[in-house]
């Protein structure tokens, strides 16, 4: 059960156990007030509570299960080696990649928010007031969290074409500058952006809409955060890869053969 484990080890059969117990009492929790919803009408709680969980204890267990499951599920399912992926190297990388199952989940949670509000508008004509707003805050923070995965996996844009011909200790000199020019890009974000994102943050300020859920009061500062977080993953890929051999970087690396041959056989039928 351990063999293929990336970091957790031994406590992977704890935390999937948690996992499956956790998403066990969410549906059962959504079970309950599915039930209520169509049995006492309007009076029931539904989305509109969702985001008002002053005074309504089933509301805060309904989140807290909602929360546990997909943190739960995120660190078992970051456990998994992928092949395409950079193997973690540090607690911060475990981090990011726990970070990336958060986003991908909620990707898929996206799909089921939008797939509920065509069904529900084109097939029983009753569309929802919610579906758009918790879908743009949804997809937030899978935007934000990309970064941070892309960063951690060294994904994102790069141009090899002078860093290659450059010798090994002003390449280290290159990283050292881009490292530093993130943490000086970071430093004025935060500056400029802190009072905005407190305030915003303390009064919760909400969207406007008829849903009115408080994408302002959570966003701006979840991308204060997250830029943070970005650029202590960037610190951290530096001390990882300081002493590491530099890759090498050709055309036929952006070169996907399966892709190509998948074109191939699609014109092969098209003849």
């Amino acid at each position: 059960m351990t063999q293929d484990s990336l970091w957790l080890g031994s406590y992977r059969k704890p935390v999937r156990q948690a996992m499956i117990i956790s998403i066990a009492i969410t549906l059962a929790l959504y079970a309950w007030l599915v039930a209520n919803r169509i049995i006492f009408g309007d009076d029931a709680l539904g989305m509109h509570e969702m985001i008002r969980p002053t005074g309504r204890p089933l509301v805060w267990i309904m989140l807290i299960s909602i929360t546990l499951s997909l943190l739960l599920a995120s660190i078992y399912l970051s456990d998994w080696p992928v092949s395409i992926e950079t193997r973690p190297d540090g607690f911060f990388d475990i981090v990011s990649l726990i970070c990336s199952r958060i986003a991908m989940i909620a990707t898929a949670a996206i799909v089921l928010v939008m797939f509920y509000e065509v069904v529900s508008r084109y097939v029983f004509s009753r569309p929802t007031l919610w579906a758009n707003e918790l879908s743009l805050w949804i997809a937030a923070f899978v935007f934000l969290l990309a970064g941070q995965y892309a960063m951690q996996q060294r994904c994102h844009i790069r141009i090899y074409i002078i860093y290659d011909m450059l010798p090994r200790w002003l390449q280290k000199l290159s990283d050292l500058i881009s490292a530093a020019l993130i943490c000086v890009f970071t430093f004025a974000l935060i500056w400029g952006g802190y009072n905005d994102a407190m305030r915003r943050m303390l009064r919760m300020e909400t969207f406007g809409t008829a849903w009115d859920p408080p994408l302002p009061g959570t966003v701006k500062p979840a991308i204060l955060i997250i830029i943070l977080a970005v650029t202590i993953q960037a610190v951290s890929n530096l001390i990882a890869d300081w002493n590491k051999e530099p890759g090498e970087h050709t055309p036929a690396d952006d070169i996907d053969e399966e892709e190509i041959e998948k074109l191939k056989q699609t014109l092969g039928e098209v003849k």
